[in-house]
């Protein structure tokens, strides 16, 4: 048998497999108990979180032999063939290569005659975004008062350009992105299913990296897999996805802390001609002044630093030592040297000069402290 990739292996097949989508499946399994079905769903949400899967899920609870539960069986004839693709009944259309008014009229013609043998006649639309204007033109009658077997679900990564006369006839759901715990439990659960070896510094990285898209971060760990098999080594994670250890980071805004220029400049060529690129550095320290930030407002909260447990003792620590007045001056300061890294012809230089302006930020005093010492005849000192 060839092989399978895990998003298609892993793809959930009924509502309660489905992860960080609590509020979409909720209202969908209660609307399939009482009978309250649309005609058209919207499905609305970023690449990635479940929006196709969830629309093969709707299908085959409405078409179901079993039709007890809203939950499809899994196990008739009907379920079976949607799971496979193979529907003669759902119809699964890419917007984006057949988005002309001739691909609609198609639709519509084929959305005139009965169902061959379930229940409703279903048509999922991918992409719907891609349609053109005539077309959407086309789909908006069928779409408004469709035959009464005949059942529309619609996905859409941009849902700011679809015409609100297709919207307004649609029951719309949007699909958040999943929490990063969300992806790294059901990561735990594929490797351990799977017999795969892998640490928690590995997978804390594939989650991070996915930012929200369950598909993103299955996609990085089949890459991962297929380059260490069933023993996953940390380094080859930080290699193929290009992910910096916290270690670095954290080290480098140590050396900012400590005020140890030298120190700092050779640090950064070091990991320089460690090949990592100024562009990657940059956005990591914005991660890590971003996780100061929120330690200073919040305290330690796994839920909200998306960081393993062996962080924080030396997270805490470095906010102690900061003021939220720094890290905010950090913040500006490095977010503006990323966008100039884009066009920088020397960006290690620019990235090194930048961190050593952090230096010096760090030692300005507040401007309450410098006013209220004017204010008491005392001149701020000299740093």
């Amino acid at each position: 048998m060839s092989y399978q990739v895990i998003a298609r292996k892993w793809r959930p097949q009924n509502f309660d497999e489905m992860v960080g989508q609590d509020a979409v499946t909720r209202t969908l399994q209660n609307a399939l108990k009482s009978g309250r079905i649309a005609h058209a769903f919207l499905f609305s949400g970023v690449r990635g979180v479940g929006k196709t899967t969830a629309a093969r899920i709707l299908a085959k609870a409405l078409n179901c032999r079993d039709a007890i539960s809203p939950e499809p069986c899994d196990k008739c004839v009907s379920c079976e063939e949607i799971r496979a693709g193979n529907s003669v009944d759902v119809q699964e259309i890419d917007a984006a290569s057949n988005r002309g008014i001739d691909d609609v009229r198609e639709l519509r013609e084929s959305a005139r005659y009965g169902t061959a043998r379930d229940r409703y006649k279903i048509f999922i639309v991918d992409e719907v975004h891609m349609l053109t204007k005539e077309a959407f033109n086309a789909l908006l009658k069928i779409l408004e008062e469709p035959p009464s077997h005949v059942k529309f679900i619609l996905a859409t990564t941009e849902y700011q350009r679809i015409p609100r006369t297709i919207t307004s006839r649609c029951q719309k759901y949007e699909f958040k992105p999943i929490a990063y715990q969300g992806i790294l439990d059901r990561l735990k659960l594929i490797t351990d299913t799977e017999g795969v070896k892998i640490s928690d510094f590995a997978l804390f990285a594939v989650a991070s990296v996915a930012q929200g898209s369950m598909r993103d971060a299955q996609s990085a760990l089949d890459q991962i897999l297929a380059f260490s098999d069933r023993e996953v080594q940390d380094e080859d994670v930080k290699a193929l996805l290009g992910v910096l250890d916290q270690g670095v980071t954290a080290e480098l805004v140590q050396v900012v802390l400590d005020g140890d220029r030298a120190g700092l400049i050779k640090r950064l060529q070091g990991l320089a001609g460690s090949g990592i690129s100024p562009q990657v550095l940059c956005s990591k320290l914005l991660e890590r002044v971003r996780d100061l930030l929120v330690c200073k407002a919040a305290g330690w909260d796994t839920a909200l630093l998306q960081l393993p447990d062996s962080e924080k003792d030396q997270l805490l620590e470095q906010a102690e030592r900061f003021s939220e007045l720094d890290l905010i001056r950090f913040y500006d300061l490095l977010n503006k040297t990323g966008d100039e890294l884009r066009w920088h012809t020397h960006p290690h230089v620019h990235l090194e000069i930048a961190l050593l302006k952090l230096v010096e930020l760090a030692r300005l005093p507040a401007l309450e402290t410098v006013i209220s010492r004017l204010e008491s005849g005392q001149l701020p000192p000299t740093p």
